[in-house]
């Protein structure tokens, strides 16, 4: 998978009393930047279930904030794909203001089956579509 970009705006709800957001928010926000990337390869995680009784889940995530982020920015949280094995995938993660970094996350997804819960094969068609591009 290239880079997917996807556009935030920093809401009220999202940041503390001093107007800046809050650090659970960008985990989130990074969820919701996974799902629109599933959604733009038209694999979204629902045709995961139906079709393959398998769903992807955070196994592991680290964040490292830079910079705050502030009310009524319009951020970018960028998504890419670092590896790929058998039951799992690791992403990388930033979150953008223009070109600068607020935060960089690395996220390591497992892929579960839905009713044991046990790490299963990820689905050929996410396997083709998440694959990082070749030399990177």
């Amino acid at each position: 998978m290239n880079i997917h970009s996807h556009p935030i705006r920093v809401y009220f709800e999202d940041t503390d009393a001093g107007g800046i957001v809050y650090h659970a928010t960008y985990l989130r926000w990074a969820e919701r930047a996974r799902t629109e990337a599933l959604r733009d390869i038209h694999l979204p995680h629902s045709l995961m279930m139906e079709r393959h009784d398998s769903l992807l889940v955070v196994r592991r995530i680290e964040v490292e904030y830079w910079r705050p982020a502030r009310l009524d920015d319009l951020v970018t949280v960028q998504t890419r794909t670092l590896s790929m094995r058998a039951a799992m995938i690791s992403l990388e993660q930033r979150v953008m203001l223009g070109e600068d970094l607020l935060a960089s996350l690395h996220v390591d997804l497992a892929c579960l089956d839905k009713t044991s819960m046990r790490p299963t094969r990820i689905p050929e068609p996410w396997r083709v579509a998440l694959a990082p591009p070749p030399g990177s």
